[in-house]
């Protein structure tokens, strides 16, 4: 069956979902294919969607807690994560169901991973529906991972490994992690700085730690700027941390303060470096050619993520406290082998490589049309 409907099962535990099923679905409009990008998080009902976001912020916030969580119930199987994993996947399942009546895709992208225990519950209704698991963390955790999904897609190696821990004979296809198209378009330098009002001269950092901005962000900028660095700083969507970025900004006149942006493609062209959390921020730093310094913030999936991101070089940790920042920061300009490098990807490679490898597991699509 040609594909021409494609539903994403997203989550709105910050930007790095919608923005990876944006990327998906941009890749299937020149085959003709419509998307659909839902999220998981309504469909548990009755509020138990917005106390799902609530207990995972508190979670994060309490790190040896949220630690135990991942490693022993989620990553470890144990008997609280398989219990929730089968009564988010029960409770969603009518409400995906009428989502799969009404849209009737012939293909669904789980990109969150409670949408994809759901979605393989619906095989048995709709054998036809191919069911692709798209994970950009470093290791999945056995809520990823469900026998009857047709197709995960990982990032490297060693994701793919953890994929086939929870089930051996899964199908696993090895592909890089897409951005959205601002980051492949991005300014140069020396245009983006003129933009923000950045001298050319001299050093810039971006800071920011996902939508959420979790950590001291702006004990960070204050030392960052009283060290004569130029930082832009973005708090996201945290209201409180954006207000204590603007009184840093009032007091150290290189602090650029920014809420949620659009313009963070533009943000890290004009920086020397970009100082943020382990996520998706990485991934489009590397398509610009920054280099990264990773702040030790998220527990759990976040630790294997820095290490990942580690591995593939260019990048540093240090601890979340402004006197270890400052530091690794020092240290990462000084070494001539972190200076910015030119972009390492294109979108047009991306969307080649995503349509591949779906034609690889049999999702047929039409021919691509012709954009003159």
């Amino acid at each position: 069956m040609t594909a021409r409907r494609a539903l994403f099962l997203s989550g709105s535990f910050g930007k790095g979902h919608d923005t990876l099923a944006e990327a998906c679905a941009g890749a299937l409009v020149p085959y003709g294919v419509e998307s659909r990008i839902v999220d998981c998080m309504p469909m548990l009902g009755g509020g138990l969607g917005g106390i799902g976001d609530w207990v995972f912020r508190r979670l994060l916030s309490i790190t040896p807690v949220y630690d135990a969580f991942h490693f022993s119930q989620l990553r470890g199987e144990g008997v609280l994560g398989r219990f929730a994993d089968r009564a988010s996947a029960k409770v969603m399942h009518p409400h995906l169901r009428r989502e799969v009546e009404a849209f009737r895709p012939d293909l669904i992208v789980s990109v969150f991973a409670t949408g994809a225990g759901a979605a393989v519950l619906l095989k048995p209704e709709y054998p036809d529906v191919a069911h692709v698991v798209f994970i950009t963390d470093a290791f999945a955790h056995r809520v990823w991972v469900h026998e009857g999904t047709d197709l995960f897609l990982v990032t490297s190696p060693l994701a793919a490994a953890s994929v086939r821990r929870y089930w051996p004979r899964a199908r696993v296809e090895v592909v890089n992690a897409p951005v959205r198209p601002s980051f492949y378009r991005a300014q140069a330098k020396g245009p983006a700085r003129a933009a923000l009002g950045v001298p050319a001269e001299v050093p810039c950092v971006l800071l920011m730690s996902g939508a959420w901005g979790i950590g001291p962000l702006d004990g960070v900028a204050r030392a960052l700027g009283r060290a004569g660095y130029w930082v832009l700083a973005v708090g996201g969507s945290n209201t409180r941390l954006v207000g204590r970025l603007r009184a840093v900004a009032a007091a150290e006149p290189t602090v650029v303060p920014f809420g949620y942006t659009d313009r963070v493609a533009e943000l890290m062209a004009a920086s020397d470096v970009i100082v943020t959390s382990a996520g998706d921020t990485c991934r489009e730093a590397r398509v610009i050619g920054r280099g990264l310094i990773l702040l030790d913030v998220v527990p759990g999936h976040g630790r294997e993520n820095l290490m990942q991101e580690l591995a593939l070089g260019n990048a540093a940790a240090c601890s979340p406290t402004p006197e270890a920042v400052l530091a690794a920061v020092e240290a990462f300009l000084a070494d001539r082998r972190h200076e910015p490098e030119a972009p390492t990807a294109s979108a047009a490679s991306w969307d080649a490589e995503f349509v591949e490898v779906l034609s690889r597991a049999g999702v047929e699509l039409a021919p691509a049309t012709d954009p003159a």
